[in-house]
């Protein structure tokens, strides 16, 4: 039924190391910050009665739920995404279009074939969710619906990034615009679930309105024992099964306009052949009316090129396809979202928001510079993925350019194309800080460690472009990298917050976390180089991260500051050194090209 690139995907993906170790590592890690978690309760509190048991099961339940969905909504959307595009940057979708299979095994096949990888991940997540009833306080009512609205969830985040990916020509819009669209979707029915646009619709609460519309909304409802009348619900409107019904729908409505339009979006229409006269019958067929041009040349006026022509193509053309403006207004879009949020917070009582980590105000800072990280990290990857899938790289490579003129042109093209995704937030921590909601010491903090945060994001995508050959594999690798320290961050500061107050002995709790940080980011970064320099970052990080996560709780921001700047300014520099010396090795020798 879905057809033959579908069934070529499940055929080939369990040759692949990954494939297993995807679903090995995340469990793992599900794993480790139960056993975390447990380390830091045993260490806090007693633990006397099944009563305890239960708590403790209740409350790592609804740490790891919310985190399996952060996992599988925006990777489903990346990894779809980027599945397509590839295959349009390579120009083999033309050839599936030439081919017998219908739209649907085109669009069906794309689809699955993408999150097979995250499929087998939620699969393998059930049994450990399941031994987390036996302690109690968790029902296997609450794992299944839990599950089925990540399931549903991640199927419609997977149908938006393959709907748009086939729509728009470049991998960095597709990619861009997916996260964006995401991102957009979850922050407003967050404004929606907050009252701020009202408490009640038709007679129901706008928390459960923004739980039936919201994955992330409904997965902390369905974690929840479900208590209609407790919860504020009304008896006969169940926000989880109407999460469900809406996530099926979107992700229907998505495949079939994906179905509808395949055809019409693909070829580009810059490649489809001019379907006007020849130029010879328009003249009455004399060929001397032809008008005559050089072939060296492409016409129009010359414009004077830089030094350094990698800098001036990416900043002075269009390296990324005209219809990145589109790209860009939905980051306007999310702008404007988050700064109303700021805003409206900013006016009232200072506190901090659920879970007590940030505070109310930043939060929807927080969101922005989290998108816009990662947007810029990938647009430096597929600034140099695209080259190579164009055969461009290689040309380029047989130029008299030098390393330094390739690499720093395309970190410096990256940094200018995202320049309101750098910009805006600094613009936001003003408006903060003009607010009196921001000292201006914890201003130059932000500002400082945003800035060191903007140039490792670029320079990591930089890195795994050249390590990797695949592109699909540098994407993933890249994008998952920093979006795996985002959660990290996040997951280790709500397990404190949850489990202990006191920081001092949580060292010994969380070093198997910490040491299956160094362990992926040896794996992410230093598999192709053997660089002892990437080897020093992989081994120090993490345990870096830690000080700057327990000096943040502890209001220790200069000490936090310190260590970001002085740990992620090392990265930074680990990985650009060798891209800058090795750039012709990495990506000409044998060894990147038999991946």
């Amino acid at each position: 039924m879905i057809g033959p690139v579908f069934q070529r995907e499940a055929a080939i993906a369990p040759r692949r190391l990954w494939f297993y170790a995807a679903r090995t590592v995340f469990v793992a890690a599900l794993l480790a910050l139960a056993f975390t978690s447990w380390q830091l309760l045993i260490g806090s509190q007693r633990v006397v009665n099944l009563g305890d048991l239960a708590w403790f099961g209740a409350a790592v339940f609804q740490i790891l739920a919310p985190l399996q969905l952060a996992v599988a909504m925006p990777f489903s959307t990346l990894l779809v995404a980027s599945a397509v595009a590839l295959e349009k940057d390579r120009k083999t979708l033309d050839l599936l279009l030439m081919s017998r299979m219908s739209n649907s095994e085109l669009v069906l096949g794309k689809l699955l074939a993408g999150m097979l990888t995250v499929l087998v991940v939620l699969l393998a997540a059930l049994p450990l969710l399941l031994i987390l009833s036996l302690l109690g306080g968790v029902s296997t009512g609450q794992i299944f619906r839990v599950q089925l609205v990540t399931l549903a969830a991640a199927l419609a985040a997977g149908s938006l990034g393959s709907t748009l990916a086939l729509w728009r020509e470049k991998t960095f819009q597709a990619l861009a615009t997916s996260m964006l669209v995401l991102v957009l979707w979850l922050a407003g029915w967050e404004i929606v679930a907050s009252g701020a646009l009202g408490e009640t619709a038709w007679g129901i609460s706008a928390q459960s309105w923004a739980a039936a519309m919201s994955a992330w909304q409904a997965v902390q409802h369905a974690a929840r024992p479900q208590f209609a009348e407790t919860m504020g619900f009304a008896p006969r409107f169940d926000p989880v099964a109407w999460n469900l019904i809406a996530s099926l729908c979107i992700a229907a409505l998505l495949n079939a306009v994906a179905m509808a339009r395949i055809r019409i979006w693909n070829p580009a229409r810059e490649s489809r052949p001019s379907r006007g006269r020849p130029a010879a019958a328009e003249s009455g067929g004399r060929a001397d009316a032809l008008p005559t041009t050089s072939v060296h040349s492409a016409g129009g006026k010359l414009r004077p090129v830089w030094d350094n022509p990698i800098l001036w193509r990416e900043v002075r053309t269009w390296a990324f396809g005209k219809k990145v403006l589109l790209m860009r207004a939905a980051y306007l879009a999310t702008f404007c979202v988050c700064g109303a949020a700021v805003m409206a917070t900013s006016t009232g009582p200072a506190g901090a928001a659920r879970g007590g980590v940030i505070p109310a105000a930043a939060l929807p800072l927080a969101v922005l510079m989290v998108v816009g990280l990662v947007l810029l990290n990938a647009l430096s990857v597929t600034s140099l993925t695209n080259e190579r899938d164009s055969r461009a790289l290689d040309l380029l490579l047989v130029t008299d350019l030098s390393p330094k003129e390739i690499v720093y042109g395309k970190l410096g093209g990256a940094l200018y194309n995202a320049k309101e995704m750098i910009l805006l937030p600094v613009a936001l921590c003003a408006y903060l800080w003009f607010a009196a909601r921001m000292s201006t010491e914890n201003l130059l903090f932000v500002l400082g460690g945003w800035g060191v945060m903007s140039v490792f994001a670029a320079v990591l995508g930089l890195h795994a472009g050249i390590t990797y050959a695949n592109s699909r594999t540098a994407i993933a690798t890249s994008i998952g990298t920093l979006l795996f320290l985002f959660l990290g961050v996040a997951t280790c500061m709500r397990i404190m917050l949850a489990f202990g107050r006191d920081f001092n002995y949580q060292f010994s709790a969380f070093f198997g976390f910490i040491a299956g940080g160094s362990v992926g980011m040896y794996v992410a970064l230093n598999w192709r180089y053997r660089s002892w320099a990437i080897n020093w970052v992989a081994a120090l990080t993490p345990f870096f991260t830690f000080v700057v996560i327990t000096s943040y709780l502890l209001g220790h921001f200069g000490t936090a500051f310190i260590v970001t700047v002085a740990i992620y300014g090392y990265a930074t520099a680990a990985m650009l050194v060798p891209a800058v010396s090795m750039f012709d090795v990495a990506l000409g020798g044998g060894a990147a090209q038999q991946e």
